[in-house]
């Protein structure tokens, strides 16, 4: 028999010869051997632990990366009496699992917008060559066609907005999409405000409109190439008491056919109020507004005073006929003009939102957070992915802080949750092991050239 194999390799000694349990050594030199294969394993195993503690180091800057701990299991053992127990000798130890720790890392602030950190359960999800990845590397970035991207250029995905803005479940990748929004003609005004019960009736004449109205008030409004135009709302009082009248009028500067200085009406109506001072009813009248620098004719803009009694409503919520000072408390008009892309954000919820230079805002996407049944049971395929797995199960995506999900944090990266001072613990323990059983080899060796020399 000849001593050889890889417990020999690691000690550095040299194949020796060796007689046969029946020339004498018995079970003795078989012993012996044996436990050089268990101080081998001991050294396979302390290699193994090194090998995942320095990877922990080496990603100890690395965003979104998750450290793992090497855990072992002790190998078949051999019963010196059968199968009913009793005394048994160990055969050494093997590396069973390395087990990822999802553990919160620290999150760290940005001045990036597009850098997103997860405080809680879960991962981004992106579109990468093999399919689905799943990161919690958040540093992000828009690439040439608008699509938000990982540092690899993977579509990050999220849910997307309806056309009105409001999100929706539909998942797709998020994107900028065209930073130019047209204009919006205005199709309708609102106001609320108090008409002065106290004052006396007057003749409307739309020549001299300032002195023959009780009040007016003035607001912008948009045409149909979102061009900017002043209307003003002129209002006097009927004989009954009850009954406003209201004129809108635009100045002919802005008018088609205007003549500039001039003031020409383009929308009329009236409004009728109770005992109470409570808005009873609406009378729509004359709505037309031309206005002129290519504008579409005809535009219509309606006024709305609030929700009338005939209307169903109270009156409440609605302009009033009150004995105080005619005067407006708010009044509002929709449209816009045509605008460009000036600024975007991340909300908490991970809503991104553009700002455009007209003032308006409009939300692009939400991100998608998924959410696995078992973290640990995730594939890692490196450039800080992971994929999923028959034991991660299947990944549920849903909005974020929903269901278990973390919450998104704008302008923040998470790190690394790799513990240094405990890798360096790791690091000596592992050494002292890789020590001890190096003396596990040298002394079985001792031992073996002992019982050689017995025979010599």
């Amino acid at each position: 028999m000849r001593l050889a194999g890889p417990f020999l390799e690691a000690t550095g000694c040299e194949p020796v010869a060796l007689k046969s349990p029946r020339q004498g050594l018995g079970g003795t030199g078989m012993s012996i051997l044996s436990s050089f294969n268990i101080g081998v394993t001991g050294l396979n195993a302390a290699g193994s632990s090194m090998g995942v503690i320095g990877d922990n180091i080496a990603n100890a800057g690395t965003h979104g990366f998750k450290s793992s701990r090497a855990e072992f299991q002790d190998m078949l053992a051999n019963s010196l009496k059968g199968i009913d127990g009793g005394d048994q000798m160990g055969s050494g130890t093997k590396l069973a699992h390395i087990t990822p720790q999802f553990t919160q890392g620290t999150v760290s602030r940005t001045q990036s917008i597009t850098d997103l950190a997860i405080n809680g359960n879960g991962f981004f999800e992106v579109d990468a060559p093999f399919g689905k990845g799943y990161t919690r590397d958040g540093a992000f970035h828009f690439d040439k066609d608008g699509h938000m991207v990982n540092s690899d250029g993977y579509k990050v995905q999220g849910f997307m907005p309806d056309e009105k803005g409001a999100i929706t479940n539909k998942k797709d990748a998020i994107k900028l999409g065209n930073t130019n929004i047209p204009a919006t003609p205005t199709s309708e005004v609102t106001m609320r405000m108090n008409l002065d019960s106290r004052d006396g009736v007057k003749v409307f004449d739309p020549a001299n409109p300032d002195k023959t109205s009780n009040f007016n008030t003035s607001l912008t409004v948009f045409d149909s190439v979102g061009t900017a135009r002043l209307v003003t709302v002129y209002f006097n009082k009927q004989a009954d008491g009850a009954t406003w009248e209201y004129h809108a009028m635009v100045d002919g500067a802005d008018a088609a056919n205007g003549i500039p200085g001039k003031m020409m009406e383009m929308g009329n109506g009236q409004l009728k109020f109770d005992q109470k001072g409570v808005l009873q009813e609406e009378i729509p009248g004359m709505n037309a507004f031309n206005f002129n620098k290519g504008a579409l004719p005809n535009q219509q803009i309606g006024f709305n005073f609030g929700e009338t009694i005939k209307e169903g409503g109270t009156g409440l919520d609605a302009s009033t006929q009150y004995g105080s000072k005619s005067s407006v408390s708010r009044h509002n008009a929709d449209g816009s003009s045509a605008a460009t892309l000036s600024s975007m954000s991340f909300n908490d919820d991970g809503v991104l939102t553009a700002v455009y230079d007209n003032g308006q805002q409009r939300d692009l996407g939400q991100i998608a957070i998924a959410k696995f049944e078992n973290n640990e049971g995730l594939f890692k395929t490196g450039k800080n992915l992971f994929k999923e797995t028959r034991k991660s199960g299947q990944a549920a995506l849903g909005k974020p802080g929903a269901d278990g999900r973390g919450e998104v944090l704008a302008k923040s990266i998470e790190q690394s949750n790799v513990d240094i001072a405990n890798e360096f613990i790791g690091l000596m323990a592992a050494q002292r092991n890789f020590q001890a059983n190096t003396r596990t080899i040298t002394t079985s060796d001792q031992m073996l050239q002992e019982v050689l020399n017995i025979k010599r």
